[in-house]
C-alpha cells in the first residue's frame, strides 16, 4: 500500500507580509473612496460612497446618540461622523488585506460587499436613483483591482527585497491615483457663486432701521444681529447642495385648488418683505449656542398658499428639501398673520449655501425642525393624520412652539472677575411672544430686574443687562425670563428631546479682590 498523501496546506504569511497586506487593504480602500468621489462629481456629490453610508447612518441613529453627538461635537458632528466612518472603513480594509494575503477570494468578496453596501445605501436615500449606485460600484471595482495588484507582492517570494520594491512602487502608483482622483473630484464638483447668481430684491415692505438701543454694546454680550458665518447650523446634510438658481423651481401641491410651480424669477416677481427674525433649534440645551438672529428677505408664505387655494382641513404644510429632508409645519402658524416667508436673503446678501441657498422657509415662533427647511423645493398641503415628517417619525413632537429661554453671556462660567460693580448681561428669546422681563438672582437670593434693550418686534431675541455688586468669593448667578404673555420661564429641567429643553440657565464664577 502506498502511504496516503497529505492534503496541501496554506502557508501562513510571515508578519512582514501581513503588514503589507494590511497596508494593501488600506490603500485599496483609499483608492476606492477617491474613485467613488470622482464618479459622484459627475452625478451628484451626495451619491459618493461615504456620504450615502453616512446619511443612512444618520437616519438610523437613535435620538439619544444624535443628541450626544451634537452635545459633544457641536456643529462638527458631521465631521466626526465622517471621520468615524472613514476610520472604521480603514480598519476593516486592513483586516481584509491581511486575510487576503492567505485567501484572495475573501478579500475580493469583502471589497465587493462594501461596494454593495454603498450601492444599497445610495438607492435607498430619499432622492436615490439607480445612477446613484455607480460611484459605489466603480469604487469597489477599482478597489478590487488595487488589492489584486498589490497582493502578489505580499506573497512568499524568493527575494524579499524585490517584493518590497514592487510593493512600494505599486503602492505609490495607487496613492498617486487616489490623490489625482480626489483633486479632480473637488475641481469637478458643482459650485454656485451666490453673489452673482441671485440679485436680492428690494423689499416692498422693508424692516426699516433698527430701533436705537437694540445692541447694548457690552463686551462679551451676544450681538443683536448674528453674522452669517457665526449663525448656527444644525441639519443632516453631509454635503451642501449646489443648486443652480436658473433651473430651481418651487412646487406647491396637495390639498390646494390648483397646483403651482414657480421659477425663482416668478417667485421674486411677487412682493417681498424684510424682517428681523430669531431662529432656534430644538436640540439647543439650556443656554446653548443653537440660536441666532438675522435680517431676512423673502416672499410671504401665506400669499403663496392663498394664491394656490389652500383647502380647509389641510392642517399641515410639508416642505421638502432638494436632499429629501421633510419638515411638517402647522398650517395655522403660516396663515395667522405672522411673517412666515420663503427667504432668499440673509443680512442683505443671498442665502449662503450652508444656510439654504437659494431659498429656505422661515416661520417665526416655531423651532427649526418644524419650520425652517433649507434648500427648499416643494410645499405640500396635507394633514398631520396623513403624514409624519422626518423628525416626527423619530419621536419629536408634531407642533413645536419655541420655549421661553434666557442665557447669561457674561460673566463666563468658571471665569474670574474683579470685585466691585460688574455687568451681568445676556440674551433672552420667546419668538412671536416677545420678552417682557428678565430677572437675575445671585446665590439663591432675591430676583433682580434686568434692564432690557429695545427690539424691532416680538420675533427677535432681546439683550438684557444688570449692574451687580460683586464681593470676593465664588458666586452662582441664575437667570429667568418672562414672555409677552406673562408666562415665566420654568425652572423645571428637561432635555431637548422630544419638544425642547427647559430650565434656568446658571453660571458659577469667582470674584477676586480688585
Amino acid at each position: 500500500m502506498q502511504p496516503a498523501q497529505a492534503l496541501p496546506s496554506v502557508v501562513a504569511p510571515p508578519r512582514s507580509h501581513l503588514f503589507m497586506g494590511a497596508l494593501a487593504g488600506i490603500i485599496a480602500a483609499i483608492v476606492a473612496l477617491a474613485v467613488g468621489e470622482l464618479v459622484a462629481a459627475f452625478i451628484d456629490r451626495a451619491a459618493s460612497p461615504i456620504v450615502v453610508v453616512g446619511g443612512t447612518f444618520i437616519d438610523a441613529t437613535p435620538e439619544w446618540l444624535k443628541s450626544f453627538a451634537i452635545a459633544t461635537f457641536g456643529e462638527r458632528d458631521k465631521d466626526a461622523l465622517l471621520a468615524g466612518i472613514g476610520g472604521t472603513l480603514l480598519v476593516g480594509a486592513a483586516l481584509l488585506g491581511m486575510i487576503a494575503t492567505r485567501w484572495r477570494v475573501i478579500g475580493w468578496l469583502g471589497v465587493a460587499g462594501l461596494g454593495v453596501v454603498g450601492a444599497i445605501a445610495a438607492l435607498t436615500r430619499p432622492t436615490g436613483m439607480p445612477i446613484d449606485t455607480l460611484p459605489s460600484i466603480a469604487g469597489a471595482a477599482v478597489g478590487i483591482v488595487a488589492l489584486t495588484l498589490l497582493l502578489p507582492a505580499t506573497g512568499v517570494p524568493s527575494d524579499a527585497s524585490d517584493t518590497r520594491r514592487r510593493f512600494l512602487a505599486t503602492s505609490a502608483a495607487f496613492v498617486a491615483l487616489a490623490a489625482v482622483a480626489s483633486v479632480a473630484a473637488r475641481f469637478l464638483a458643482p459650485s454656485v457663486d451666490t453673489a452673482t447668481s441671485l440679485v436680492v430684491p428690494v423689499p416692498a415692505s422693508a424692516a426699516g432701521p433698527l430701533p436705537v438701543g437694540v445692541d447694548q454694546g457690552i463686551t462679551d454680550q451676544t450681538p443683536f444681529i448674528t453674522s452669517a458665518d457665526r449663525f448656527y447650523r444644525v441639519d443632516t446634510a453631509l454635503v451642501i447642495p449646489a443648486i443652480d438658481v436658473a433651473t430651481w423651481t418651487l412646487r406647491i401641491h396637495g390639498m390646494v385648488d390648483h397646483e403651482m410651480t414657480l421659477t425663482m424669477d416668478q417667485l421674486l416677481a411677487r412682493p417681498t418683505i424684510e424682517r428681523v427674525i430669531t431662529l432656534s433649534c430644538v436640540s439647543n440645551p439650556v443656554g446653548g449656542p443653537y440660536v441666532g438672529n438675522a435680517t431676512w428677505v423673502g416672499v410671504p408664505l401665506r400669499d403663496l398658499l392663498d394664491e394656490a387655494g389652500a383647502q380647509a382641513g389641510a392642517d399641515q404644510l410639508v416642505s421638502r428639501s432638494v436632499d429629501g429632508m421633510t419638515i411638517g409645519t402647522p398650517t395655522s402658524a403660516v396663515m395667522d398673520g405672522r411673517d412666515a416667508m420663503i427667504a432668499v436673503a440673509m443680512n442683505g446678501q443671498p442665502l449662503p449655501p450652508v444656510h439654504g441657498y437659494p431659498a429656505r422657509m422661515l416661520v417665526p415662533g416655531l423651532f427649526g425642525y418644524v419650520s425652517a427647511t433649507k434648500w427648499l423645493q416643494e410645499l405640500e398641503l396635507t394633514t398631520f393624520d396623513a403624514y409624519d415628517a422626518y423628525w416626527v417619525q423619530r419621536g419629536w413632537v408634531q407642533e413645536a412652539p419655541v420655549i421661553t429661554m434666557s442665557r447669561i453671556d457674561t460673566p463666563r462660567p468658571l471665569g474670574r472677575v474683579s470685585a466691585g460693580t460688574i455687568t451681568v448681561a445676556g440674551v433672552a428669546w420667546a419668538q412671536h411672544r416677545g420678552i417682557k422681563a428678565v430677572e437675575v438672582r445671585a446665590d439663591g437670593g432675591d430676583w433682580m430686574a434686568a434692564q432690557l434693550a429695545a427690539v424691532p418686534s416680538d420675533d427677535t431675541w432681546r439683550q438684557w443687562s444688570l449692574a451687580w455688586d460683586a464681593s470676593p468669593g465664588t458666586h452662582r448667578l441664575e437667570v429667568r425670563a418672562t414672555d409677552g404673555t406673562g408666562t415665566v420661564q420654568t425652572e423645571e429641567r428637561a432635555d431637548p428631546f422630544p419638544s425642547g429643553a427647559t430650565g434656568w440657565y446658571s453660571t458659577v464664577f469667582t470674584v477676586v479682590e480688585a
